[in-house]
């Protein structure tokens, strides 16, 4: 097991993610947003400092955060699914050198117009998404899907089906605490539930190989559209986030957990006089240290917790 997260949240600045990441005496960063950039739209130059930066940090990137057949991303566009392979092919050369072994990839929005069960358009997901994961195949990287707003999002039987569409050691499952809160439970007929975090972990438990902390509440809306939402501290919240990291230990889970606490704009709404950039900044220690206690609190050692911060690489 080892601790890791969206240091961005902490700060816009790569000095500042780093400076986070060693207050909490954390190894790793998951890399989404570097200076404005991803790591694919860095120059070369700004990459060599990016470099050149963890090299004297001690630190190491252990997923890149992409933005590859995301829920911005429409599988009926073909300029959409270019821009996913071109980011695709421009990070693998960078996470060879950084050492980076998996890359956060999803699977498409699903089009408000249409069924997203349409056999059409699952056709054309899947052939995409077949052919993102080849890639990275290829180039000895793991896809690593997270049920987010896309695809595989919409329920944990859609989920299911991709992979059984992929079919690909390379593609593996990146699950998230606390998406199943926000979004609807897509199987049978509408009005659709709100999603259960629990359900969906358990039947997906089998592939997971890594693991987004999120937590929060949500509330659905009559006509379907999507439901509000207010993020909290892990285990605050709907997110089962304590029921799922307890079983993760039980059944001899050793990947990583990657804080993605999306909690400052709620704490800067309570306190206008801080600005914004220092509750950035504190909100994201303060979210790691409160998961390294519920870690304590679920059966995780301190020798467990202690390892999970120093890994080596």
């Amino acid at each position: 097991m080892f601790l890791t997260g969206f240091a961005d949240e902490a700060g816009s600045d790569f000095s500042l993610q780093i400076k986070a990441t060693r207050e909490l005496g954390w190894k790793y960063i998951e890399s989404r947003n570097i200076n404005g950039k991803n790591l694919a739209s860095l120059t070369d130059a700004e990459f060599n400092a990016v470099c050149e930066e963890l090299d004297n940090s001690g630190l190491w990137i252990n997923c890149y955060g992409s933005s590859v057949a995301n829920w911005a991303r429409d599988p009926r566009k073909p300029e959409d699914f270019e821009e996913s392979r071109k980011e695709l092919l421009a990070a693998i050369p960078r996470m060879k050198k950084l050492g980076i072994p998996i890359i956060r990839g999803m699977s498409f929005l699903t089009p408000e117009d249409e069924a997203p069960d349409s056999p059409e358009l699952e056709k054309i997901i899947f052939a995409k998404v077949k052919e993102l994961v080849k890639i990275c195949e290829d180039n000895g990287i793991i896809y690593g899907h997270e049920n987010c707003m896309n695809y595989g999002g919409l329920s944990y039987l859609h989920t299911l089906k991709l992979i059984d569409a992929v079919k690909n050691d390379n593609f593996k499952l990146i699950f998230d605490t606390g998406n199943p809160v926000f979004n609807y439970r897509r199987i049978g007929c509408a009005p659709y539930p709100l999603q259960s975090s629990w359900e969906f972990y358990r039947q997906v438990r089998e592939f997971i190989v890594y693991v987004h902390i999120k937590d929060g509440t949500a509330m659905p809306r009559p006509d379907g559209k999507r439901p509000e939402c207010c993020f909290c501290y892990a285990g605050d919240g709907c997110g089962d986030v304590r029921a799922i990291v307890s079983d993760l230990k039980k059944t001899g889970y050793s990947g990583g957990f990657s804080i993605e606490p999306h909690v400052a704009a709620v704490f800067h709404e309570q306190s206008r006089a801080t600005a914004i950039e220092e509750v950035r900044y504190n909100s994201y220690i303060e979210y790691g240290r409160r998961f390294e206690k519920l870690l304590s609190e679920c059966g995780w050692s301190h020798e467990d917790i202690a390892a999970g911060k120093q890994l080596q690489q």
